[in-house]
């Protein structure tokens, strides 16, 4: 009788033990809602948006409240493909577990659109992508978990169209955030094969209609997916929308006169205006203000503008006296982002753990 005591009281134990430890372990949720920047936009913009949300042991049954991390996707993949990916909740797990990060709560927003991204830019057509990300998400966040509602424990990051985006919103947010890290951010400035004459650009000048273009091949066929025509499309809806335009609800920086490029000074100026490297003039003070800022680049990139202009962005914020972080590494655009290994890993989770407050 003794015996079967005992028995039931180490079950029990290892009931509740186990059930503490699976009370311990973290979580990952999948939250939509109206995002009021993208409500009401003329570009068919669906303005039901989705956060990916990473929820750190023990968030359930605590009340701490904890820093967050916006993680922006990259062109022509969604937030829940990029969180996968990366296997950014055994990464955040491994390093909380090893004492190498004190626990905090990730958000991913999806900002993918009808052209593939929303180069996290205001437009008058397809909605205010910048919005979405430095008011709706920070403000859905705030309201709905427990965060630590101050832009010192709010960090911003991004990789590829993501990147750009950081330090986009970086400036035009830099009362919502305080550390930022940039991942091979690309088209921060037309350079090398990011250029007006690209074939693919002159391709959609030539299209009657750009839904046959648009959904010819699944994104996520990317050896025949039309990137960099699409790359354009979404650009000229971001940086230059007219709803009045009949193909992209959009004015074009060009046009072909029997295969003779014409550049459109005005819309070029608006492209101009939008890309990273050229705002940082008009947002020096919000980037002096900024806890931490880091680049970084793969000196093996496909897109090979991605390092000349990163090179450049970080040339002329040393110029302007912008403290900051920038690094070349052996790899290329995305070959080193994932793993324990990988830099995600070994270089974001640590810049964060140092300057993010707790």
């Amino acid at each position: 009788m003794k015996s079967i005591k005992r028995t039931g009281i180490v079950l029990l134990l290892l009931f509740i033990n186990y059930k503490c430890i699976c009370q311990d372990t973290s979580k990952v949720e999948f939250k939509t809602f109206l995002a009021p920047s993208i409500q009401g936009n003329k570009g068919d913009e669906d303005p039901n948006r989705r956060l990916t949300i990473y929820l750190p042991p023990g968030y359930e049954k605590s009340k701490t409240r904890y820093p967050v991390i916006y993680f922006l996707h990259g062109f022509a993949i969604d937030d829940k493909d990029m969180f996968e990916w990366i296997g950014f909740k055994n990464l955040i797990d491994s390093a909380i577990k090893a004492g190498q990060l004190r626990p905090l709560i990730l958000v991913m927003p999806n900002s993918m659109t009808k052209y593939y991204g929303s180069f996290y830019t205001n437009s008058s057509v397809a909605g205010n992508w910048a919005d979405f990300i430095g008011k709706d998400a920070v403000e859905y966040m705030d309201k709905n978990y427990r965060t630590i509602p101050h832009r010192n424990s709010r960090g911003l990051a991004g990789h590829s169209m993501g990147g750009n985006g950081a330090l986009k919103i970086a400036m035009l947010f830099a009362d919502k955030f305080s550390a930022v890290y940039a991942m091979s951010p690309g088209a921060l400035h037309l350079s090398e094969e990011f250029r007006l004459a690209h074939p693919s650009f002159k391709k959609v000048t030539e299209q009657k209609n750009m839904d046959s273009l648009r959904t010819a091949v699944p994104y996520f066929d990317f050896d025949k997916f039309p990137f960099f025509e699409m790359i354009y499309a979404s650009l000229c809806r971001m940086y230059s929308p007219n709803i009045n335009d009949p193909l992209l609800q959009a004015d074009q920086p060009i046009k072909y006169i029997k295969d003779k490029m014409i550049v459109n000074t005005t819309v070029l100026k608006k492209w101009e205006a939008n890309f990273p490297i050229n705002m940082i003039d008009d947002h020096v003070e919000e980037l002096k203000s900024l806890t931490a800022l880091k680049i970084d680049w793969g000196r093996n990139e496909e897109f090979k503008h991605i390092p000349r202009t990163n090179m450049e962005f970080s040339k002329k914020l040393e110029a302007l006296g912008i403290k900051h972080f920038a690094e070349e590494y052996i790899g290329d655009h995305g070959n080193m982002l994932d793993g324990f290994e990988g830099r995600i890993f070994t270089e974001l989770l640590p810049f964060f753990e140092k300057y993010l407050s707790k």
